[in-house]
C-alpha cells in the first residue's frame, strides 16, 4: 500500500535555499552546466507548487467568507493580493498567477503534470491558459491534451510555436468564441506609459490589429520619405520624431527635432538647480534623471519664458525623507494631497508602483484618523480598495531613521512594511512646477 508523502513545510524550503546559498560551487564545467539545467527544472516546478498552493488558499479563503456570510460577489476578494505580497509582486500580478493556477488545475491536467514535472515554466503555462480562455470546459481539454499529453514534446516547443498551435487549434474548435474574445479585447484598448533605462520611456497603446498596422505603416512611410530626402536620423528615429510631432502638435527645432511644451514637475536639491551638486532628480511619475537633464529641463522652460511654480521641502535631518513643504494657501488638504505625491512618489503597497490615484488616511478618518503627513500614504485605487477589506489593517510610524513606515498586516497576519523613499541630493529640497 502506498504511503502518503510527506507534507512540505516553509522551513523545509526555507533550508533548501540556505543549502544553495553556502554550497561551493563544483570545479567540473559539465556539473556546472548539469545544475544549471536541473535548477531550471526545479525553478518550473516550484513555480508549479506555488500554484496549488495559491489555488488551495483561494479555496480556503472563500469558504471562511461564506461561512462568515459574504455575498458571492465578495468572496475571494483579497486572496489574490496576498500571493502577490508572498511573491514579491504587483497586485496585478498576483491576479494573473492566480487565475492562472486555478485554471490550470482545474481545467488542464495534462498542462498541470508537466508543468509540476519541471518541463514546461510558468511563463509556457500561462501561455497555455491564456490562448484556450475563450474555449468551453472540453473544448479546453481537447487542446490541453493534444498539445500537453506529450510533455517531452512541449517541453522542445519555443513559447512561441506553444502560442501560435493553441491559437489556430482554438479558432478550429470555436471560431465563434474566438471571435466574441476578439470584439472583447477591442474594449480593453489603452495607452500606457512607463520608465525605460537612460531617461527614456515607453509610451505603450494597445489596439485593434486593424489599427495597430495602419497607425505603423503611416509612421513607416513618413520616416521613408524624409530619409529619401536626406535626413541622416535612423528609421527609428524618424517614426519616434513624427508620432511625437503628431500627437503634440509640437514645432521642430532646426534638425527637425520636435520641440515638446513642458508641464512637469521636479524635486531637486538646491545645489543641484544650482550646478553644484549633481544629485539625481526626481520627475514625478517617472522616476529619477540626471542632474544635467533636470537643469537642462528648468533653463528650456525659463527661455521659453513658461510659468514656474517653487516650493520649499523639508527633510528629516538623518534619513533624508521628506516630512513637509511650504504652503502659501489655506487649502491645506490640496497641499497635502501634493506633499503625499512627492514623497511616496508611486503606489506605497510593496511592490506595486503603480501611479498614485488616492491620498489614504493609514488609520481610516471614520475611527479617528487624522488628516495629516505621518496619518498619510498615496495609493493606487485597487490597494486603497484592498485594505479595507476585513482582516486587513495599516499602521504608520517613523522607524528609527525617521522613514515614514506603514506597517500592513494581512487576514493571515503576515506583515509587510513599506518605507517612504529618500528625497533626492542634500541641502534644501525644492518642487519646481513648471508649464508652458
Amino acid at each position: 500500500m502506498q504511503s502518503t508523502p510527506a507534507i512540505l513545510t516553509a522551513d523545509e524550503v526555507r533550508g533548501w535555499r540556505l543549502r544553495a546559498a553556502d554550497a561551493p560551487v563544483v570545479s567540473d564545467d559539465a556539473a556546472r552546466i548539469d545544475e544549471i539545467h536541473e535548477i531550471e527544472v526545479l525553478k518550473a516546478a516550484l513555480e508549479a507548487r506555488q500554484a496549488r498552493l495559491a489555488a488551495a488558499f483561494d479555496e480556503s479563503q472563500r469558504s471562511v467568507a461564506a461561512e462568515r456570510g459574504a455575498p458571492a460577489s465578495q468572496q475571494g476578494k483579497g486572496v489574490a493580493e496576498q500571493v502577490a505580497l508572498a511573491r514579491r509582486v504587483s497586485p496585478h500580478r498576483g491576479r494573473i498567477l492566480l487565475g492562472l493556477a486555478k485554471a490550470v488545475l482545474a481545467e488542464m491536467p495534462w498542462t498541470a503534470r508537466a508543468w509540476t514535472e519541471g518541463r514546461i515554466t510558468e511563463r509556457r503555462a500561462l501561455v497555455l491558459a491564456r490562448e484556450t480562455a475563450c474555449l468551453t470546459r472540453d473544448d479546453r481539454s481537447r487542446v490541453d491534451a493534444e498539445l500537453a499529453l506529450d510533455a517531452a514534446q512541449l517541453e522542445a516547443m519555443s513559447d512561441r510555436r506553444v502560442e501560435a498551435e493553441a491559437r489556430a487549434m482554438a479558432a478550429r474548435l470555436d471560431a465563434a468564441s474566438v471571435a466574441e474574445r476578439r470584439r472583447r479585447a477591442e474594449a480593453d484598448r489603452f495607452v500606457s506609459i512607463r520608465p525605460a533605462p537612460d531617461t527614456m520611456v515607453y509610451l505603450t497603446a494597445l489596439l485593434p490589429v486593424a489599427q495597430g498596422v495602419a497607425a505603423y505603416a503611416a509612421l513607416s512611410r513618413t520616416a521613408d520619405a524624409t530619409a529619401a530626402a536626406g535626413d541622416p536620423r535612423g528609421r527609428g528615429q524618424l517614426m519616434a520624431d513624427t508620432l511625437v510631432r503628431r500627437l503634440t502638435g509640437a514645432a521642430t527645432d532646426a534638425e527637425d527635432r520636435p520641440i515638446v511644451p513642458v508641464a512637469i514637475n521636479l524635486v531637486m536639491s538646491d545645489q543641484t538647480l544650482l550646478g553644484s551638486s549633481d544629485d539625481p532628480v526626481e520627475l514625478e511619475d517617472h522616476g529619477s534623471i540626471p542632474a544635467d537633464l533636470a537643469r537642462e529641463l528648468v533653463a528650456d522652460a525659463l527661455d521659453a519664458r513658461s510659468k514656474v511654480w517653487l516650493r520649499r521641502l523639508y527633510a528629516h535631518p538623518l534619513s533624508g525623507r521628506l516630512v513637509a513643504m511650504d504652503s502659501d494657501r489655506r487649502l491645506f488638504p490640496r497641499q497635502l494631497g501634493q506633499f503625499l505625491r512627492l514623497r511616496d512618489r508611486f503606489c506605497r503597497s510593496p511592490w506595486c508602483n503603480a501611479r498614485i490615484r488616492h491620498r489614504d488616511h493609514v488609520h481610516p478618518a471614520a475611527d479617528g484618523g487624522e488628516t495629516s503627513a505621518s496619518n498619510g500614504q498615496g495609493l493606487c485605487e485597487a490597494c486603497n480598495q484592498t485594505k479595507t477589506l476585513p482582516g486587513w489593517s495599516a499602521l504608520a510610524c517613523d522607524d528609527s531613521g525617521g522613514t515614514h513606515t506603514v506597517v500592513l498586516t494581512t487576514p493571515t497576519g503576515h506583515r509587510y512594511r513599506s518605507k517612504a523613499p529618500p528625497a533626492p541630493g542634500s541641502g534644501i529640497r525644492l518642487d519646481l512646477r513648471f508649464a508652458s
